[in-house]
């Protein structure tokens, strides 16, 4: 999806400069489409990846952060591999492994390349999502990929890996939640950071006109009244931050478009909920806005 964020020349002119301009791995360049709540947070992102550098986005769940990595993905025309981070993540994730196979009729060891391989041969971005739900263990072996030096040693070859130009890395990342921990500081120092707020007002509307199938500008005004009733009680320590998820409010939009309002949020809101309370709480501020 193509959006027009009419970002100033100087930008646009990083972005001509920093294009990527051959073939390869087109399938990989995602569709952007991010709607971001400030023009700045693109400037800025695209600014510092033009310079090399890596950006970690910072942010509650649902704020958009992959999808803002997908969108510098498509701005740059760069292709992507992604690292969906959990505490099962190993070296063999992140840099391949090896395989049994045959040449010639002959059977041979193989080593097949992972994510962060890949990217670095190819000089492509890599995307590492929820980077904190990694093991505290695991995440040093990406030191030297993060630095200037952009050199690893891949653990299973034995082989020194020098990322190709175009090489950049986005993470991000969900803080204060459960299975987490804090990022070590020599890792976050090898990142720009950007804090990803939540949408809402004008640009929350667009976002739902544009991205989903609601066309009723009555209900979708409420869903944006709703939307800001959610994060409010979340900020105050009354719902989790899993409430007030624009990608879940989406998908409440989307559904609204065929079954009732309160039903939509019931199935895409509400059911995710742990809590009684915040069930009943989610509930009644549905009962205020739909009938």
């Amino acid at each position: 999806m193509q959006t027009n964020y009419n970002l100033p020349e100087k930008i646009n002119d990083l972005l001509i400069e920093n294009t990527r301009t051959d073939n390869q791995l087109q399938e990989l360049i995602k569709d952007g489409g991010y709607v971001p709540p400030n023009k700045n947070l693109l400037i800025d992102a695209i600014t510092a990846l033009s310079m090399g550098k890596n950006v970690l986005l910072k942010g509650p769940t649902g704020t958009g952060k992959t999808r803002f990595a997908e969108t510098l993905s498509n701005l740059f025309r760069q292709p992507m591999f992604s690292i969906n981070c959990s505490v099962d993540l190993d070296a063999e994730s992140l840099m391949g492994f090896k395989t049994l196979a045959y040449e010639d009729e002959k059977q041979v060891i193989q080593f097949v390349p992972g994510p962060v391989t890949s990217a670095m041969n190819a000089g492509t971005f890599l995307y590492i999502d929820e980077i904190n739900m990694a093991k505290p263990e695991t995440l040093p072996l990406l030191n030297g990929v993060l630095d200037y030096r952009r050199t690893v040693t891949n653990p299973f070859t034995n082989k020194i890996i020098t990322a190709k130009p175009g090489f950049n890395v986005i993470a991000a990342i969900n803080e204060g939640y459960i299975g987490t921990v804090p990022l070590n500081e020599a890792l976050k120092n090898r990142f720009v950071v950007i804090d990803i707020p939540y949408l809402h007002g004008e640009q929350l509307k667009e976002l739902i006109q544009s991205q989903t199938h609601l066309n009723v500008e009555r209900l979708t005004d409420l869903f944006v009244t709703l939307s800001e009733d959610l994060i409010h009680a979340a900020s105050q320590g009354k719902l989790s931050e899993d409430a007030a998820s624009i990608r879940a409010l989406i998908d409440a939009c989307d559904l609204c478009s065929v079954i009732p309002p309160k039903r939509a949020i019931q199935r895409a809101i509400t059911d995710k909920l742990g809590e009684k309370r915040e069930q009943e709480f989610v509930n009644n501020l549905a009962d205020t806005f739909f009938e």
